[in-house]
């Protein structure tokens, strides 16, 4: 007769209730391996099939273009995996960036050019805000993307009215704003580097403290979180809130990029690269499933495809296309895994 030991069976316990932590089980790496595998191949494909076309595509100018023109929502893929790992979503992350943006922008002119001053207004509202957002979904009991939804259309229209529609705070000769937009570390653009930062802390965030494995556990089975001991509430208020700040990081960057604090334009659809990013990346979006490494692989042939197309001439609308059918992929294959494991079949 086959036993199995007291840490077999709380291993087996935890498999089955969903509070297994992450990274601890060998099918999990190996699950996540080969779905980095598949994103390393296809961006391998896109970048070979674009550089066939165009030579100057494959050039290291080119390769830094791609970079940056990614970290604004790379930033935003970030902290959506976080929050979709928590079984929620996050749709305001673009009107949020947007909010941020100006409110850095007007900070930054009206307090004698201090750029640290408007970045923190900017950090320290997106907090706020992700504190409102998360106090909606757990006391107000309102579906998370339902709340985010409203969420997106509030605060754009907040941006659009402390702005009257228009850029605001013009930040081109400020240094620091100079330096996010065009200085390099080592040959990297430094937007690059901040967002490899952030990255790095949310994934040793999630992957190895008790934070990230309760993070884990409440998207995995809430209700075994719960019963767990694990404060469901404050985790939630606090994922949002991380999110907010995060979100408020990228509206800097899009304040440095372009100049001025943007109430819309450079903002509008981040929310469905971010989803699409962390979809694609490997984060089952009904929660307890994902990672950041995945997500910024996704990122990365994201970034290449849209560039690739760009440098073809091929219609910004076709683009958009491309990234709804990458989504739908996504879910459909997501879908079909947890099916097959359902079903006992190798996934």
């Amino acid at each position: 007769m086959t036993t199995t030991s007291a840490p077999g069976r709380e291993a087996e316990d935890q498999r089955r209730n969903g509070t297994k932590p992450p990274g601890r089980a060998w099918g999990v790496r190996v699950r996540l391996g080969g779905q980095s595998i598949g994103l390393i191949g296809a961006l391998v494909l896109v970048l070979a099939l674009f550089g066939s076309l165009n030579p100057d595509y494959l050039s290291w100018e080119n390769i830094q273009v791609i970079a940056e023109a990614v970290t604004i929502s790379g930033l935003l893929a970030v902290v959506q995996t976080v929050v979709i790992i928590c079984g929620a979503l996050d749709i305001s992350v673009g009107s949020q960036a947007g909010l941020a943006s100006v409110t850095s922008a007007m900070v930054f002119t009206s307090m004698g050019s201090n750029a640290l001053l408007g970045m923190g207004a900017a950090i320290a509202l997106g907090a706020v805000i992700g504190l409102f957002n998360g106090a909606i979904i757990v006391y107000g009991r309102v579906n998370a993307v339902i709340a985010t939804l409203a969420g997106l259309a509030a605060y754009k229209g907040l941006a659009e009215l402390i702005s009257n529609g228009r850029a605001q705070g013009y930040v081109l000769n400020d240094s620091v704003f100079i330096f996010l937009a065009r200085g390099k570390i080592a040959g990297l653009p430094a937007m690059v580097w901040l967002l490899l930062v952030v990255a790095a802390a949310v994934h040793v965030l999630l992957k190895y403290t008790d934070i990230g494995r309760n993070i884990y556990a409440i998207g995995g089975n809430d209700t075994a979180a719960r019963l767990a001991g694990i404060n469901l509430n404050r985790y939630i208020i606090a994922v949002y809130a991380l999110s907010g700040m995060i979100a408020a990081v990228a509206g800097i960057l899009l304040t440095a990029r372009t100049g001025s604090g943007q109430p819309v334009s450079g903002s509008e659809g981040l929310e469905l690269q971010s989803i699409t990013a962390a979809a694609l990346g490997g984060c089952a979006l009904k929660g307890g499933k994902g990672g950041v490494g995945g997500t910024l692989l996704a990122v990365a042939l994201l970034g290449a495809l849209q560039n690739g197309l760009t440098v073809q001439g091929i219609n910004a609308f076709w683009q958009n296309i491309a990234q709804g059918g990458l989504l739908v992929v996504a879910v459909v294959l997501q879908q079909r895994r947890s099916r097959e494991r359902a079903v006992g079949l190798p996934a």
